[in-house]
């Protein structure tokens, strides 16, 4: 027999800037999956991972809160940590980035990429807010796109024709956090010269770490030639200041990833058995894997290789990634209640079911997923309840009442368990590649076959016959042998129903090489329910929990609307309650307002309601020629009218507004006092 293989598996770390969804649990589940197996078939699998826990925006998001960002942090990772806790996630070490492992782990690798001459510098000019005094990054630029003429583009990129651009070429910008005009300022700026390790990257991103289609992608960067790489930031910023530059703080991306090593360094402090160096120096023989989204690649790997090679350490054994989730066909919506948070999915139905969905759709492409929710119903249903634990429940009661739960010795289909025997090998490859599909098809084949033999025997027809009752209970010990292989091959994705299994079985958790044996005059304990058919309702109350724009009005007969069109009518037709309770009147602040180009009667309106900012179009024009003089107000918007698409973009909400018209149209505001966010009872 082999030696156990030495593995350590982490997965991309969650920004600690906003709650865990559906999508984001695609990625900890599979990673969860596989290091699970590794550790079901004996060898040492060591996962860990850690809160992203700086850069801008947590400084920004803790100031507005009134916490500082150490606050902000730790609040988000209790919430992220019982999240994955609950959805069977099992990390070996949970840590964050903002740690002294990290900064020390940083600082490390950056001296010996400094002095092995991997680090330039050179100024950079950069937009400045002048009231918030700090540099502004590209995301919190807005301006008009210089190529289309689009109002209301990031700073890098124009949503609506796609162009890429430097934030300075921007028409009219503005600071997305102030709304102050930017000024151009000069700073000093640290790079990490990616060019010098143009070889190395072409060589090792075909070395087979990477999916083809991944090395194909990153082909193209490499063939255009590589650029150096901004790893810099100037105070104020959230994070770790680089070794004697005052003011000057590392990028987040260049922290984040040195994070795996943090948070592994984290567990070898406490746990004497294991060895930083065994895993992380430049002659390991120990296993490292990555597991990520394809949005986060060129991080993963071209930095990241780069900075290991550079700083003396090893590089990963292989860059796992998946594609993104869908849901119903459609990317995840708020509006349509497919933005799922994983505590709201947690509210509703079991993680294993998921887990198992997730599993079935998995394999080893970058290919995205969708998570339809009718098929996830009757998949789940039909294979978890139908096929696997159905075989449990068909014959647990005859062992139970003809033989006070023993199994009875001996083998009812030896053809039958050789075929289970047969199959394991290529289920422990399919679980190996990431192929999480096929294995879960084999695992279903196994059960069908089962199944049909069962059905095929029918114990139930012979117990009410004369003289049957050993085949009865040679038919039935042989099924609960059956369901024992079969969780044992389902046991990475399914740990829950392992081990009320393991309990119902009277057996110790179970390992990969228990497949290779039967039960034979073993005591079984009672059977209890192991697991029951997703009700359709719950399905839909998650939805309905998940919307954020619910239909409060099917009619716009208020005042100004999303689209600018204004009552005629002085009274609107009845509503009752109910429909009333289900507006959600927020207070918001106004921080930008502007003409529409093209509209007579419209002004665009980006309104600040706490927790996010809303692009909202409002048929005010007429009242409010100088529309700049409405930022800084507060006003009362409904927050969960369903978005509106116009000629001129997306309205995403309604100001609240009364009179008869024309000049005469009063934009109603709040009490003093108000804050953006607040709901208005």
């Amino acid at each position: 027999m082999s030696e156990p293989r030495k593995i350590l598996v982490t997965s991309a770390l969650p920004y600690a800037n906003g709650s865990i969804h559906l999508g984001h649990m695609l990625e900890y589940i599979q990673t969860d999956m596989w290091t699970r197996f590794q550790k079901h078939r004996g060898n040492q699998c060591i996962y860990v991972c850690a809160d992203d826990a700086h850069g801008s925006a947590i400084m920004l998001r803790a100031e507005k809160e009134g916490i500082t960002p150490e606050q902000l942090i730790a609040n988000v990772q209790a919430e992220h940590s019982a999240d994955f806790a609950e959805f069977l996630v099992d990390f070996d070490n949970f840590h964050s980035t903002h740690a002294e492992e990290n900064r020390e782990l940083s600082s490390q690798i950056y001296l010996k990429l400094r002095d092995a001459g991997h680090i330039s510098t050179r100024s950079v000019t950069q937009y400045f807010d002048p009231e918030k005094k700090m540099f502004l990054a590209d995301r919190f630029i807005k301006g008009t796109c210089p190529k289309c003429g689009t109002e209301d583009q990031y700073g890098d990129n124009c949503e609506k024709c796609g162009a890429t651009y430097a934030p300075t070429d921007l028409k009219d910008p503005k600071s997305a956090i102030s709304g102050a005009t930017p000024v151009l300022r000069d700073s000093q700026h640290f790079f990490f010269k990616l060019p010098d390790f143009q070889q190395m990257l072409q060589t090792w991103t075909r070395s087979g770490t990477l999916q083809d289609a991944v090395a194909n992608k990153l082909a193209e960067w490499l063939d255009s030639g590589l650029q150096e790489w901004d790893i810099s930031r100037d105070a104020p910023y959230f994070g770790f200041e680089i070794p004697g530059e005052p003011g000057k703080y590392f990028y987040v991306w260049l922290d984040a990833p040195i994070g795996y090593m943090a948070s592994f360094k984290n567990l070898c402090d406490r746990t004497p058995e294991l060895d930083f160096d065994a895993f992380w120096a430049k002659d390991s023989t120990a296993e490292v894997y990555h597991f990520i989204g394809k949005d986060i690649v060129n991080f993963h790997a071209l930095f990241w290789p780069a900075m290991l090679e550079g700083a003396g350490f090893r590089k990963p054994t292989g860059i796992n990634v998946h594609g993104y989730l869908t849901v119903n066909g459609q990317k995840m919506s708020k509006s349509r209640g497919t933005f799922i948070k994983a505590r709201t999915y947690l509210d509703h139905l079991s993680p294993e079911y998921l887990r198992y969905y997730y599993a079935a759709k998995l394999g080893r492409g970058v290919d995205d997923l969708d998570l339809n929710l009718e098929d996830f119903v009757q998949k789940v249903n039909s294979d978890l309840v139908g096929k696997v634990v159905n075989i449990a429940s068909r014959c647990a009661g005859f062992i139970h009442k003809g033989n006070a739960g023993v199994l009875v010795a001996g083998n009812a289909a030896p053809e039958l368990t050789d075929a289970f025997l047969a199959a394991a090998p290529s289920i422990a490859d399919a679980y190996e590649n990431r192929d999480f599909a096929r294995a879960m098809r084999e695992i279903m084949a196994l059960a069908d076959r089962a199944n049909a033999w069962i059905a095929d025997k029918a114990p139930w027809s012979l117990a009410k016959q004369e003289g049957k009752q050993d085949e009865v209970q040679a038919i039935c010990a042989l099924g609960i042998n059956l369901f024992r292989q079969l969780v044992i091959f389902l046991k990475p994705v399914l740990p829950l129903l392992a081990a009320d299994a393991e309990a119902f079985l009277n057996v110790a958790p179970l390992t990969w090489n228990d497949h290779q044996t039967l039960l034979s005059n073993h005591q079984l304990n009672e059977f209890k329910p192991l697991m029951t058919r997703i009700d359709a309702t719950k399905v839909q109350a998650m939805i309905d929990a998940s919307k954020e724009d619910l239909a409060a009005s099917q009619t716009d007969t208020g005042g100004p609307s999303g689209n600018g069109e204004l009552a005629k009518d002085p009274l609107s037709p009845e509503i009752d309650f109910d429909a009333f309770a289900a507006v959600d009147l927020r207070v918001a602040l106004i921080v930008k307002a502007e003409a529409v180009e093209g509209a007579d009667k419209l002004l665009r309106l980006t309104l600040d309601i706490g927790d996010e900012q809303r692009n909202v179009f409002s048929g005010i024009k007429s009242a409010y020629p100088d529309p700049a003089k409405l930022e800084g107000r507060l006003t009362m918007m409904i927050a969960n009218l369903k978005p509106r698409k116009m000629r001129f973009g997306i309205s995403e909400g309604m100001v609240m507004a009364a009179g008869p018209g024309g000049e005469e149209i009063y934009l109603l505001s709040p009490d003093s006092g108000a804050k953006p966010g607040q709901r208005i009872k």
